[in-house]
C-alpha cells in the first residue's frame, strides 16, 4: 500500500471514531435531561457551555496547527475527548456535568480543525475528491454510535457504562493509529490572523458554515427530544438515527455528485431539501412524515459543511488550517445560538414550532452561497 493511501486509511479511521464519540453524547442528550430533570429551557441553558467552550479551543487549536503538525493536536484531543466522555456518564451533579461538557466540546474543537487540516493536506495528493469521503465517514461512525445507543437504551444498559466503554475503545484506536497519520504538514505561511477589513471569501463560506451549523446542531441535540416528546416514540433515537444514516449517505455521494451538477447547484439541492424535510416533520408530527422529513434533512446538511471547508483551500490569504480555523468560529457561533435558542423558543411556543428555525436556516444558504460563487467568478477574471 502506498503511503497516501495508509495515511487516507488511517485518517479515515478518527474521522469515523470522532463520528462515533460525537453521536454516543448527542444520543443520550434524551437521557441527561431525564435523569437530571431538566426542562427545555435549561436543557439549552446546558447546551450553552458547548459553543462556549468550542470558542475558547478554537484559538487554541488554530495556534497548535500552525505550531506543529495536525497530528499532534488530534491526538492530544482525542485522548482528550475521552476522558471528557466517560467524566459526562459518571457526572452525578450539573457542575460535574457542565465541567465534562466543556472539557468535551474544547477537545472536539481541537481534533476537527486538526482532523480537516489533515484532510486537506492530503487531498493535494489525490487527483480526484476525497474530502467528502472523510465526513461520510464521520457520519457513518454516527450511524454506529447512534446504533449501539439505540440497542443499549432497549436494554437498560447504564449512560455511565456505556459511555465508558466507548472512551476506552476510543482511546486504544487512537494509541494504535496515531503513527499513521500524515506528518509534515505544517504550513509555513498565512498562519496569522489578519486584523482588517473582513475578506468577503472567508465571510461568505463562513456564513455558509454558520446556517449550517444551526441546522446540523439543532438535530444532533434536539432531534431525539422531538421524537420522544412530540412524536412519542419510546425508541426515540430512530429519529436521530434516520437523519445520521442519510447525512452519511449524502455525504459519500457529495463528490459525484459536484462532478454531476456543480457546486452551486449543490448547495441549492441541499437546501431545498432541508426545508422540505424540516416542514414535513413540522406540519405532520407522526412517526412516517418526522422520519422522512428528518431523511430530507440529513441529505440536506450533509454537503454543506464539507464542500465548505474544501472551498476554504482556495482562500489567497491564509492558509488552509487557519481558514478553517477562521470559517469554524461562524459555526460556533451557529451551535452557540442555535441549540439554545430552540430550547427557548420550545419553552415559551413549543418543540414543534421550534424547529421552524432549522427550515429559516437551510433557505438562507441560498441566498448566501450564489453571493459566494459570484464573489469567486469575479476573482478569476
Amino acid at each position: 500500500m502506498e503511503a497516501k493511501d495508509k495515511n487516507r486509511v488511517f485518517l479515515s479511521v478518527f474521522f469515523f471514531l470522532s463520528g462515533i464519540c460525537f453521536s454516543t453524547w448527542a444520543s443520550r442528550i434524551p437521557t441527561i435531561k431525564t435523569t437530571f430533570q431538566y426542562n427545555e429551557a435549561e436543557l439549552g441553558t446546558i447546551l450553552i457551555f458547548m459553543p462556549i467552550s468550542s470558542l475558547i479551543g478554537l484559538p487554541i487549536s488554530g495556534w497548535l496547527v500552525s505550531r506543529y503538525d495536525s497530528r499532534i493536536p488530534l491526538v492530544a484531543g482525542f485522548i482528550m475527548l475521552s476522558v471528557a466522555l466517560a467524566c459526562i456518564g459518571w457526572a452525578s451533579t450539573s457542575v460535574a456535568l457542565v465541567a465534562s461538557i466543556c472539557l468535551f466540546a474544547f477537545s472536539l474543537r481541537m481534533l476537527n480543525i486538526s482532523a480537516n487540516t489533515q484532510a486537506l493536506a492530503l487531498q493535494q495528493l489525490f487527483q480526484r475528491k476525497i474530502n467528502g469521503s472523510f465526513h461520510g465517514l464521520w457520519s457513518t461512525g454516527g450511524i454506529v454510535g447512534v446504533g449501539i445507543t439505540t440497542a443499549l437504551v432497549a436494554w437498560d444498559v447504564p449512560m455511565n457504562i456505556h459511555l465508558s466503554c466507548v472512551a476506552v475503545v476510543a482511546l486504544l484506536v487512537t494509541a494504535y493509529a496515531y503513527r499513521f497519520l500524515i506528518r509534515n504538514d505544517r504550513a509555513t505561511s498565512g498562519n496569522r490572523i489578519v486584523l482588517s477589513k473582513p475578506d468577503p471569501y472567508i465571510m461568505y463560506l463562513g456564513l455558509m458554515v454558520f446556517f449550517a451549523s444551526v441546522c446540523e446542531g439543532g438535530m444532533f441535540d434536539w432531534s431525539g427530544i422531538y421524537f420522544k416528546e412530540v412524536v412519542h416514540e419510546k425508541i426515540f433515537t430512530l429519529g436521530y438515527l434516520s437523519f445520521m444514516i442519510c447525512m452519511a449517505l449524502s455525504r459519500f455521494a457529495s463528490d459525484r455528485i459536484v462532478e454531476a451538477i456543480g457546486m452551486t447547484r449543490t448547495y441549492i439541492m441541499s437546501a431545498s431539501l432541508v426545508v422540505m424535510g424540516i416542514a414535513l416533520a413540522v406540519l405532520f408530527p407522526m412517526f412516517w412524515p418526522s422520519l422522512i422529513g428528518f431523511c430530507f434533512v440529513g441529505l440536506g446538511t450533509a454537503a454543506v459543511i464539507p464542500l465548505t471547508y474544501t472551498l476554504a483551500s482556495g482562500s489567497r490569504k491564509y492558509s488552509p488550517g487557519m481558514a478553517i480555523s477562521i470559517i469554524t468560529t461562524y459555526g460556533i457561533a451557529g451551535v452557540f445560538i442555535g441549540p439554545p435558542l430552540i430550547g427557548y423558543i420550545a419553552h415559551a411556543f413549543g418543540l414543534r414550532v421550534s424547529f421552524v428555525a432549522f427550515g429559516l436556516s437551510g433557505l438562507m444558504l441560498i441566498p448566501i452561497s450564489q453571493r459566494f460563487f459570484r464573489h469567486q467568478r469575479s476573482l478569476d477574471t
